[in-house]
């Protein structure tokens, strides 16, 4: 029973960590949002993203060296899972501001929030011990 504990406790760490990450993007982006009206081509978000994501990774190493995840099987689904779950989350996040009128930036989708996600966490699997 305790490993279980143990187990649930490590990805939600990992999951907790991207999440905080991803937020502080975003808020980030929002701030910038007002100068960066002109909208940009996907291809350009798609790479900034990925670039961000790996930035925001290396820097997550700095604060926290180890993996909370230590076996080799569960951090390589948490390399598949965490960016899911975050992209959902970030959709939904996205979908409630819409519903608001508030402004949306590309983050607030899926597609970015994963890739952004999955940047991070990719860093984190190959470099963290």
């Amino acid at each position: 029973m305790e490993l279980v504990f143990e187990l649930i406790f490590q990805i939600f760490g990992e999951i907790l960590l991207q999440v905080l990450f991803e937020l502080l993007a975003e808020l980030g982006l929002r701030a910038m949002a007002d100068p960066l009206r002109k909208p940009r081509t996907p291809a350009f978000s798609v790479v900034g993203y990925t670039l961000w994501g790996l930035i925001a990774g290396g820097i997550s190493l700095f604060l926290f060296p180890a993996s909370a995840i230590r076996d080799p099987a569960f951090r390589a689904t948490n390399l598949v899972v965490t960016p899911l779950a975050i992209g959902a989350v970030m959709a939904l996040i996205g979908k409630a501001r819409n519903k608001r009128g508030q402004l949306l930036v590309r983050l607030d989708s899926f597609g970015y929030a994963y890739l952004f996600a999955f940047s991070m966490a990719l860093v984190r699997f190959i470099w963290a011990s």
